[in-house]
């Protein structure tokens, strides 16, 4: 007999619930009511486990057994063996490389095992809706210690002493932000959550919500008491993130009527609440001017910041706003200390706040890599290593070209800098940043022009157009590209990339535009052989630019293995194809538009690009 009850935890991150993990849900409970099971296990809906690309997933506790890829049909077999026998079903299992483990754990899994959890710390072990299970597993004693045991002196020092950076991309020193608040003048100050995260492939910060949002929550409260004379804080969150919306208004009316928001918290003396704002999905409302102005109902342009927002923010009074994942990480630094926290990472702040990369932080990986999830990695960290022991390497046993950090205006870090330690500082070296944390791996299939090209159409969209070299110069370098990308580009193109870039970078208004060339400079970098190949030999390397394609049909493959099947011929849009049916198909150069459609459709692969 088991001397536990066991706990099906089931993620309802928005990933697992766009893959049916709420069938999932469904289905165990019903399996586990026909067998009359309830004093035996329950199921659980948590946030975000992180391994994004093995949902739905269903962990069992206490025993740490990880089911990955579920579908309703596999939950009558999983519960009669698992829970019934209790012999765990291995063929729904995670297949760790090490075939001498017989049940492998979850913490055998490479994804997880080399992780180190400090904002992550309850994924997948908490029901979100459920403050109960928060303060189980420590929640909220951070808050007690400030308001308790602390001065907000103290407690400001604390921060400052950890080395805490700011997490959403400009990594500034997080204590030295609280105290230029603190310091400010004004009766009035406030707090804010930057929870817009508009990064394509990017969302550690809706993760985070999803599956922690009382960590949020208690980590603003902390700073509004050591920041003093705040009263009232807001979260901007994005209207794209419904289920993040949902689990923060619900955490919130739960911390109200637990007396850890409102009036006099904790008997403390202390008043502080909490408003959500929505955000309309403007991503330049991601910069701190920009979204200040959206939640007090103007457009949502950025500001010169000849006076810092710390001074005069929100409605003009000194506002500190900092995002998800830093806040996040307040609470257990508190509850830790700072020198727990500070041995963590690279560098030395204890002179210097800019002097180094403490703690972890949270990346989205993304792109062509095995293992696609949320990760939580030591500052410092080889870039090799997220790739390929957390990642699991490149899909398809394709061979790795470069990895974009930072989101749409990060750069890209090619092969030769695998093993360079992510870090503030390391990353900018080389042309690209931490950012927010997205993280694009790509293969030897992709194209750097085309990557450049794409990142760059996403920045030059949401740009304000309030000043003229983002709106302007952006517009022009994207221009320049889509020339490139169909053989219409030049050498003198190249350089005039280049010094585009650069005046962008020095003259825009805000990050957004001095960041948006990145992708453009660090692929021209590295990968300039790709530009010049499509300047000078009108060629893609890698054939994604399909207008600088030519398309041929091996003859032999058409017949031996696709029989003349002629399906390339009723696709063509441009009747380029000729050839019976069960007869050798041809391709006319001279009406070719290439499109690309005959090498899509073909099942054979006797379509050839070259």
């Amino acid at each position: 007999m088991k001397r536990y009850r066991l706990q099906l935890m089931v993620c309802a991150g928005t990933g697992c619930v766009s893959n049916h993990s709420v069938e999932i849900k469904d289905a165990l409970d019903r399996e586990i009511e026909k067998h009359k099971l309830q004093n035996e296990a329950e199921v659980v809906f948590t946030g975000c486990n992180g391994f994004c690309g093995a949902g739905p997933i269903v962990v069992v506790q206490p025993d740490g057994v990880f089911y990955q890829l579920l579908k309703t049909a596999d939950i009558p077999h999983l519960v009669e063996e698992h829970l019934l026998k209790g012999r765990p079903v291995k063929k729904l299992m995670y297949s760790p490389p090490a075939e001498k483990i017989p049940i492998p754990k979850m913490s055998d899994i490479p994804f997880f095992s080399d992780q180190t959890l400090i904002a992550l710390r309850n994924r997948g072990m908490i029901d979100p809706e459920q403050i109960d299970d928060y303060i189980a597993r420590g929640g909220y004693k951070g808050l007690v210690k400030a308001l308790t045991m602390m001065t907000p002196d103290e407690v400001l020092k604390e921060i400052k002493s950890s080395g805490l950076r700011g997490r959403g991309g400009g990594g500034f020193p997080t204590g030295v932000k609280w105290e230029s608040c603190k310091h400010a003048h004004g009766d009035i100050k406030h707090v804010i959550c930057n929870a817009d995260e508009g990064d394509p492939g990017a969302f550690m910060d809706r993760s985070i919500i999803e599956g922690d949002p009382h960590a949020v929550i208690e980590g603003m409260i902390i700073g509004a008491y050591a920041i003093e004379k705040v009263h009232q804080g807001y979260i901007y969150v994005r209207m794209e993130y419904p289920l993040a919306i949902k689990r923060f208004q619900i955490a919130i009316k739960q911390a109200r009527e637990y007396g850890l928001l409102g009036e006099n918290i904790l008997d403390a003396g202390f008043t502080f609440d909490i408003d959500i704002r929505r955000g309309a999905g403007a991503f330049v409302c991601g910069e701190s001017t920009a979204l200040m102005a959206s939640v007090e109902g103007k457009p949502g342009e950025p500001r010169a910041k000849y006076i810092h927002t710390v001074e005069r923010g929100l409605w003009e009074r000194p506002t500190c706003l900092n995002n998800v994942e830093t806040w996040a990480n307040v609470p257990q630094i508190i509850l830790k200390g700072a020198q727990w926290f500070s041995s963590i990472g690279t560098g030395d702040v204890s002179a210097d706040p800019w002097g180094g990369s403490k703690g972890t932080k949270v990346f989205s990986l993304a792109g062509k890599v095995n293992n696609t999830g949320l990760v939580e990695v030591p500052m410092g960290i080889p870039l090799r290593d997220i790739v390929f022991k957390i990642g699991g390497g490149i899909r398809d046993g394709k061979k790795f070209k470069a990895v974009q950090t930072g989101g749409p205006s990060g750069g890209f870090i090619p092969e030769s800098l695998l093993d360079l330690p992510v870090d503030y500082e390391e990353l900018t070296k080389v042309g690209s940043m931490m950012g927010s944390g997205g993280m694009v791996v790509t293969d030897e299939d992709n194209c750097m022009v085309d990557m450049a090209r794409y990142f760059l159409a996403f920045t030059q969209a949401e740009s304000c157009g309030k000043c003229t070299p983002c709106r302007e110069g952006t517009k022009q370098m994207l221009d320049i590209l889509d020339r490139i990308s169909v053989g219409e580009g030049t050498e003198e193109d190249l350089v005039t990339l280049e010094d585009l870039s650069n005046v962008i970078v020095e003259s825009s208004l805000c990050a957004l535009g001095g960041s948006a060339p990145n992708p453009v400079l660090t692929t021209l970098k590295y990968f300039r052989e790709e530009y010049e190949a499509h300047v000078k030999d009108k060629k893609c390397p890698s054939h994604t630019c399909r207008k600088l394609n030519t398309y041929s049909i091996d003859e032999k493959i058409c017949l031996k293995l696709g029989h003349g099947c002629h399906v390339c011929v009723k696709h063509c849009p441009d009747a380029a194809i000729i050839g019976e049916r069960k007869q050798v198909h041809y391709i006319d150069p001279a009406k070719c538009s290439k499109c690309g459609v005959c090498y899509d459709v073909c099942n054979f692969k006797a379509v050839q690009v070259a």
